[in-house]
């Protein structure tokens, strides 16, 4: 039996624990509604840049003539995946989510026999990563700095990406992050950037009809989408992490939320244990006290 000492103290423990585990919930809801309000903001923009990409790809007659970040380079060997968590934990399986969608199709790949090249944002999904997949991992970035993920931020990811792309190093690039549903639900994605895919935008029911919209470059095609297809790129890294940043607070929350309660219900049972110590306690000082008394 435990001394009531020891109780006394895993209760007090429990109990500044708690305090935090509370703390942190309050902190993430006030920081939840302004990330949540981001990421809603962002995604009409992002919705209509990417369908806008995709009504000029639907459009493209002669393949060999379009830009290899529109079509890509009709190869399928080479994958790079960019998978996007968070430097902080405490957020209950937000970023183990993320990993798992990833380590899916990582084991796809590797299965088929194709190349695999990784780059890490965040620290979380680098420490779940490297573990097996170390010597894919080509590029490893920290948001330790980043209180608030930048447009700036994903400017850096777009760069490397592209960096990469010229140098002919990948065929298909990948990009893996939670989307934001609600505090409780934030669901993994997987979203091909390069090439951009039809089919999965369809699933996504992003827009209804490819062809509704014709558009009249002015000036030319050629040095429009220069500046639009990298930008897109941009656009939509920038806005998976907005929904990341959501998705963080709500998980957090919600987990902190559960902490929170399991602190108060395991206090609950200590409390019960003390009291029934100390009640064993006092008899038995009552039977030794008698017993000494009846002796006399």
């Amino acid at each position: 039996m435990a001394s009531l000492k020891f109780l006394r103290n895993r209760i007090a423990s429990v109990k500044s624990t708690q305090k935090i585990t509370k703390a942190m919930k309050m902190v993430a809801a006030a920081k939840l509604k302004k990330a949540q309000d981001n990421a809603e903001n962002a995604r009409p923009y992002s919705e209509k840049l990417n369908s806008i990409i995709l009504n000029l790809k639907s459009s493209i007659v002669d393949i060999n003539s379009a830009p290899k970040l529109l079509v890509g380079n009709q190869k399928n060997q080479m994958h790079l995946c960019v998978v996007l968590s968070s430097d902080r934990g405490l957020c209950g399986g937000f970023n183990t989510n993320i990993c798992r969608k990833a380590k899916m199709f990582f084991e796809k790949v590797l299965q088929e026999g194709k190349k695999l090249k990784i780059i890490v944002v965040g620290s979380k999904a680098n420490d779940q990563l490297k573990r097996k997949y170390n010597e894919y991992i080509v590029e490893r970035i920290s948001l330790k700095n980043e209180k608030i993920v930048s447009y700036a931020k994903a400017q850096e990811v777009t760069d490397k990406i592209l960096d990469l792309f010229k140098k002919d190093e990948f065929d298909i690039c990948t990009l893996f992050y939670n989307k934001f549903k609600s505090v409780i639900s934030q669901i993994p994605q997987a979203q091909q950037l390069i090439p951009v895919s039809i089919e999965e935008s369809f699933k996504k029911n992003d827009f209804k009809d490819l062809t509704s919209s014709e558009y009249e470059y002015e000036p030319e095609e050629n040095e429009i989408l220069e500046n639009m297809l990298p930008k897109n790129i941009t656009t939509q890294v920038f806005t998976a992490f907005l929904e990341n940043q959501a998705s963080e607070q709500g998980s957090r929350m919600t987990a902190m939320d559960n902490a929170t309660r399991n602190a108060g219900d395991l206090i609950g049972k200590l409390t019960i244990n003390y009291n029934r110590t100390r009640q064993a306690v006092i008899t038995k000082e009552l039977i030794e006290i008698i017993s000494g008394a009846e002796s006399l």
